[in-house]
């Protein structure tokens, strides 16, 4: 291996990878990625990259199946310039929340978008608090799994609550608010909540004491905000003194922003495996949290062959 990692940035995420590269101390590798009328994308590395132990660094964030595609394209065109090794690190992996049949007759397109990335040429994978770490099984290569749980640990740690309690926004989280309220040392929330329809959520009830409360909202992602809104309306009704939320993936679709303006929660803490910059004009209650230097090490690490258990252990 080089003495140092090649780093190419895909579309989606450029301000993230700006970010790793300037963490170690490396320039990105030219890569000319466009699109041709019809809409085709094609790619050229400009730099020699034979040998190198290269990291791919591409969210696939809306336009999903574009930067999917794109993502694609360029390990196989990494792969014909002879590189000795590719990575492609994905802070914010799409269709994961597709790991299941959850009805008859229904894909299971995160292992099929896993799939598709392994024969591209993948060697390995890095990623950022999956949705379901299954996902990790469906790949045949080695994946490494960060955890953005600490660094937003720290951010509400740093606005010192006197009475703060922890919720999670359904059944399926609860292990991930366990965790903060461990290391919060704060109380346990769950909102029983029903689903009515793809992307839309009703919240019913409350489990726990939350009257009179700082309450923490905690999620690895936020989509359309339409669970997030009802769960922050459910929480006030039951006494809440304030609401905020916090995830990993601030994903923001259709009506979010509209819905996060309208809403009485006070503040969205997020991190960048997803371009904030668009959000933020349109909305000021996003705090978005910095995750260039957790993959700044994690990519150093691989590439020095080193462990990287105490970056994804919490």
């Amino acid at each position: 291996m080089a003495d140092k990692p090649l780093l190419i940035s895909g579309r989606s995420n450029p301000r993230l990878a700006q970010g790793i590269a300037a963490k170690i101390g490396v320039p990105l590798t030219k890569c000319d990625i466009v699109n041709f009328s019809d809409g085709e994308l094609f790619c050229q590395i400009m730099e020699n990259i034979r040998g190198g132990d290269v990291f791919i660094i591409q969210s696939t964030c809306p336009p999903v199946n574009d930067h999917l595609m794109e993502l694609l394209i360029v390990i196989d065109a990494v792969k014909r310039a002879s590189a000795r090794r590719i990575t492609p690190v994905i802070p914010y992996f799409g269709y994961a929340r597709q790991d299941r049949k959850v009805q008859s007759r229904t894909p299971i397109t995160a292992r099929l978008v896993s799939d598709l990335i392994c024969q591209a040429g993948a060697d390995r994978a890095l990623f950022m608090d999956l949705h379901a770490g299954q996902i990790q099984g469906f790949f045949d290569k080695p994946v490494d799994h960060l955890y953005g749980t600490p660094l937003i640990v720290e951010a509400i740690k740093r606005n010192g609550y006197d009475d703060l309690v922890v919720v999670s926004p359904d059944a399926g989280g609860v292990e991930r608010a366990r965790a903060y309220a461990k290391s919060l040392n704060c109380g346990l929330g769950i909102i029983d909540k029903r689903r009515e329809g793809k992307n839309i959520a009703k919240a019913m009830n409350i489990i726990g004491d939350v009257k009179g409360k700082d309450v923490m909202i905690v999620d690895d992602m936020v989509d359309t905000a339409g669970t997030l809104t009802e769960g922050v309306n459910a929480l006030l009704e039951a006494g809440a003194k304030t609401v905020q939320a916090c995830c990993s993936h601030a994903v923001l679709s259709g009506k979010a922003i509209e819905r996060l303006n309208s809403s009485p929660v006070k503040r969205l803490i997020c991190t960048n495996s997803i371009d904030q910059t668009e959000h933020m004009k349109h909305c000021g209650k996003i705090e978005v949290l910095d995750i260039a230097p957790l993959f700044a090490e994690a990519v150093e690490r691989i590439h020095n062959e080193k462990s990287v258990s105490s970056l994804f252990e919490f």
